[in-house]
C-alpha cells in the first residue's frame, strides 16, 4: 500500500515536470513575472487576506494635494483629540445645562489647553455633589455638532454635553434627553467608532476599550487596505488609470454602482446593523457587498414619510424619483464603463469626497441637477420665474430642503430624498408602525430578521411585542434547532424577563455550556452566558449561575459587569477570598465602575467587620453616582449599627426621594423609629 502510494506520487510529479519542460522547450507559455501578474490583476488586491492597512501617512507622499484638501472635509475633521483648535464650542457667557430629570447641572470649561466637563448638583445655593472629567476626544467636524468622549484606562465613554453648532448652544447629547441621561456611563463601542473615525486598535474581551485611536476618517475607509498598492507603486508598477482600473487599490468611482453605494452606505444609512455570523465591524472592505458583512434595518411608518434621521442620506436618495429613473435607465445595460456612476445617480454624482461641501458651492450641486434636467439652455423647472430668480435657480435649496432630524435635536440637514416641494407637511399625521425593512439587502434571512427585532427592543426601546416577531423567525421543532438558536432564544426570554423559560432550555440541553465558548469582538457567547447566569440566579440555580457567570468573565475578561456578577456569585458560594480579589482587580481596571466599590465594601463589612473601609468604598461609589440606591442603603445600614440615627435617616430619606417605592428604605425608617 505504502509503495503504491509513493510510486503514484512520483508518477504525478514526473507528469507535472514533463508538462513544465514541454512548455519551456516549446515556448507555448511565457512565465509571468510578479509585476506582470500585478498589471493583469482583475480583482481588487485589498480584498485579499494578505492586504493590510498602512495609515493615511503612507498616502500623502503621492497624493499630497488630495490629502490636503480632504483634511478640511467633514470626514477628515470627524474625530480628533480635544483641543481649542478642534472645538467649535462657545465657552463665553453661556448658561449651565440643567437636566431636570436627574437634577444635574453641567458646565464645560478649559484649563489651559485641556477641556473639562463639570457635573454638579445644587440644594439651594449649596453644591452638594460635583464630578469633573477631562475630555479626551471631540467627535464631529463642527458643521452640525461637537460631541465629546472621555477616557479611563483606555475605556471610552460619551460625555453628557454636546455643542450644537447651528444653534450655537450647549445641551444634552442625543438620547440623553427626557430622563435618559446616562451621565458619564454611555459606552463608546466598536460600532460607534468604526463610522466616526478610522479603524482603531480594539481590546478584545471588552465592550469599549481601545489600545489605540486614530484621528479622523482616513483614506483606507473608502479605498480599502493599501499595503499592496503602496508596495507595487514603490516597485514602479504603474497602471494607466485613464484607460484601465488599477486593482491594487479601490477607486470607488470605478466600482459598479451597487458596490459604490455600499462604500457610502457603510456609514450613511444609520440604522439597526445586524452583523452576519462571525463578522465584525472591521470586516467590510470597499469593493465587497455590504450585505456580506451586515444587514441594516429601519422601521417603516405610515403617516410620517417626511421624517428622516441624520445619517439617512443613501436611504433617502434611493427613495427619490431621480434615483429610480436613473436605475431604470441602467437596467439591462452590459456596457463596461470605466466610471459607471456617470450613467446613473450615486453619491459622488454630486459629492466629491475629497473636497469640503462648504467649498463646493451651490452652483456645483445645481450643475449636477442640470446634467439631466436640461433642454438646451432651458432648465426644466415649472416654478414661477420670479421665485426662481429670487432663489437664483438653486435646485437643492428647493428640492432638497433642510429639515430637523428625528434623532438629533437642534440640527437641520438637507433631506436627500429629492422631490417636488409640498406646500405644507402634515406633522400631526398619525404615525403607524408597519414593520421593518432591510435597506441594503432585499432578501435577509430569518435569523437576521430575528436579531433585528431583538435589537430594536434592547437598543432602541421599542415595544416588547417585537420579541414575538423575533420568535416567529425561529424554529424549535428539534433539539438541534434549540442548540443552534440557543443564544437568540435565551436573549428573547431574557428581555421578556421569562427566566423560567431559560431554565427550561437548560433542562433540554444540559451540556450546552461547553459549546458556548467562542471569543468574538461582539462577545456574543459571553453575553449569552451572562443572561443564562442571571436566569439561574432568579430561579434558584445558584450553582449553575456561578458556572455561567464564570464563563462570561472568561470569554470577556474586560467587561466589568461580567466580573462583578461572577464575584457576587462567589460570595453567595462562600468563596470570599476569590471574590475580594476580583473586586480589587475591578477597582484597579475600572476605577469608574461604581458597583464593584459598593460590593467590595459590603464584603469587607459582612465578612471582616471593617466598617471604616466599607464606608470609604461606599463613598467612592457615591462619588461616581450620588443616586446609587444600593450604596446609599449600605451606608445607612452602617450608621444604624453605629447608632448614628440622624445620619441614617437623612440617607434613607434621600433614597425615597430617588425612588419612593424602595421597600428597604421604608423598612429602615421604621427600624429607626423603633430605636427611639
Amino acid at each position: 500500500m505504502m509503495f503504491r502510494r509513493y510510486t503514484r506520487q512520483v508518477f504525478l510529479a514526473c507528469v507535472v515536470m514533463g508538462m513544465a519542460a514541454s512548455n519551456w522547450f516549446c515556448g507555448n507559455d511565457k512565465v509571468e513575472s510578479p509585476d506582470d501578474i500585478a498589471r493583469n490583476r482583475t480583482s481588487y488586491a485589498g480584498l485579499s487576506d494578505s492586504a493590510r492597512y498602512v495609515g493615511m501617512n503612507a498616502c500623502t507622499g503621492c497624493h499630497s494635494d488630495i490629502h490636503k484638501s480632504y483634511m478640511h472635509t467633514g470626514m477628515g475633521m470627524s474625530f480628533d483629540k480635544a483641543g481649542k483648535s478642534k472645538s467649535a464650542g462657545n465657552f463665553s457667557g453661556h448658561p449651565n445645562v440643567f437636566d431636570p430629570y436627574r437634577n444635574m447641572n453641567y458646565h464645560p470649561y478649559w484649563k489651559g489647553e485641556e477641556l473639562f466637563f463639570l457635573e454638579f448638583r445644587l440644594e439651594g445655593k449649596d453644591t452638594v455633589y460635583r464630578r469633573e472629567e477631562k475630555i479626551a476626544y471631540i467627535v464631529g467636524s463642527g458643521q452640525h455638532t461637537n460631541s465629546h468622549i472621555w477616557e479611563s484606562n483606555g475605556y471610552l465613554f460619551q460625555a453628557p454635553l454636546t455643542f450644537y453648532t447651528q444653534k450655537g448652544k450647549w445641551d444634552l447629547p442625543p438620547g440623553f434627553e427626557q430622563g435618559n441621561n446616562t451621565r458619564f456611563n454611555r459606552l463608546i463601542g466598536l460600532e460607534c467608532m468604526s463610522c466616526h473615525n478610522a479603524y482603531p486598535e480594539f481590546a478584545a474581551g471588552s465592550e469599549n476599550k481601545f489600545k489605540a485611536v486614530k484621528n479622523g476618517i482616513d483614506c483606507e475607509r473608502c479605498h480599502g487596505p493599501g499595503s499592496i498598492h503602496v508596495a507595487e507603486k514603490s516597485r514602479g508598477i504603474l497602471i494607466d488609470t485613464a484607460s484601465q482600473i488599477d486593482y491594487s487599490i479601490v477607486n470607488p468611482s470605478k466600482l459598479p454602482i451597487d458596490l459604490q453605494f455600499d462604500v457610502c452606505q457603510r456609514c450613511h444609512i444609520q440604522g439597526n446593523a445586524v452583523l452576519k455570523e462571525g463578522k465584525s465591524f472591521f470586516d467590510f472592505k470597499p469593493g465587497m457587498p455590504l450585505s456580506s458583512v451586515m444587514d441594516v434595518y429601519m422601521p417603516v411608518y405610515a403617516g410620517r414619510e417626511e421624517e428622516h434621521i441624520m445619517a439617512s442620506h443613501a436611504e433617502r436618495l434611493k427613495m427619490s424619483t431621480c434615483f429610480k429613473a436613473s436605475s431604470e435607465k441602467l437596467k439591462g445595460s452590459r456596457e463596461k464603463d470605466l466610471k459607471p456612476f456617470r450613467k446613473g445617480l450615486t453619491c459622488i454624482t454630486c459629492h466629491n469626497p475629497h473636497i469640503s461641501v462648504k467649498k463646493s458651492g451651490a452652483e456645483h450641486f445645481n450643475s449636477a441637477c442640470r446634467n439631466c434636467h436640461d433642454q438646451g439652455k432651458e432648465v426644466m423647472c415649472s416654478e414661477k420665474p420670479s421665485l426662481r430668480l429670487k432663489s437664483q435657480d438653486n435646485c437643492t435649496g428647493c428640492h432638497m430642503p433642510q429639515h430637523g432630524t428625528v434623532d438629533i435635536p437642534h440640527v437641520r440637514v438637507h433631506d436627500h430624498r429629492i422631490a417636488i416641494p409640498k406646500d405644507s407637511v402634515n406633522t400631526a399625521a398619525i404615525k403607524q408602525f408597519i414593520g421593518i425593512n432591510c435597506i441594503n439587502n432585499p432578501r435577509p434571512d430569518a435569523l437576521s430578521k430575528a436579531v433585528a427585532f431583538i435589537q430594536y427592543v434592547e437598543k432602541f426601546g421599542m415595544e416588547k411585542s417585537m420579541l414575538d416577531s423575533a420568535m416567529n423567525c425561529l424554529t424549535q421543532s428539534k433539539e438541534k434547532d434549540l442548540r443552534t438558536q440557543f443564544p437568540l432564544l435565551v436573549h428573547i426570554a431574557y428581555l421578556k424577563g421569562d427566566f423560567s423559560k431559560i431554565s427550561d432550555y437548560l433542562n433540554q440541553v444540559p451540556d450546552i455550556l461547553a459549546s458556548i465558548s467562542k471569543t468574538s469582538l461582539d462577545n456574543r457567547d459571553a453575553w449569552t452566558s451572562y443572561r443564562v447566569g442571571e436566569a439561574c440566579q432568579h430561579t434558584g440555580r445558584n450553582r449553575d449561575a456561578l458556572l455561567w457567570f464564570r464563563n462570561a468573565s472568561l470569554l470577556a475578561p474586560l467587561n466589568p459587569e461580567f466580573a462583578n456578577k461572577y464575584a457576587n456569585a462567589l460570595v453567595s458560594a462562600g468563596r470570599y477570598k476569590e471574590a475580594e480579589r476580583i473586586f480589587t482587580d475591578l477597582n484597579a481596571e475600572h476605577p469608574d465602575y461604581a458597583p464593584a466599590f459598593c460590593n467590595r465594601g459590603f464584603l469587607l463589612l459582612s465578612q471582616q467587620g471593617d466598617a471604616t473601609a466599607a464606608l470609604r468604598l461606599f463613598d467612592k461609589a457615591l462619588q461616581l453616582d450620588p443616586d446609587y440606591e444600593l450604596a446609599l442603603l449600605n451606608k445607612a445600614s452602617v450608621f444604624i449599627v453605629q447608632g448614628k440615627v440622624k445620619e441614617a435617616r437623612r440617607i434613607l430619606t434621600q433614597v425615597l426621594r430617588i425612588n419612593p417605592a424602595n421597600g428597604q428604605a421604608l423598612e429602615g425608617l421604621k427600624r429607626i423609629g423603633s430605636l427611639k
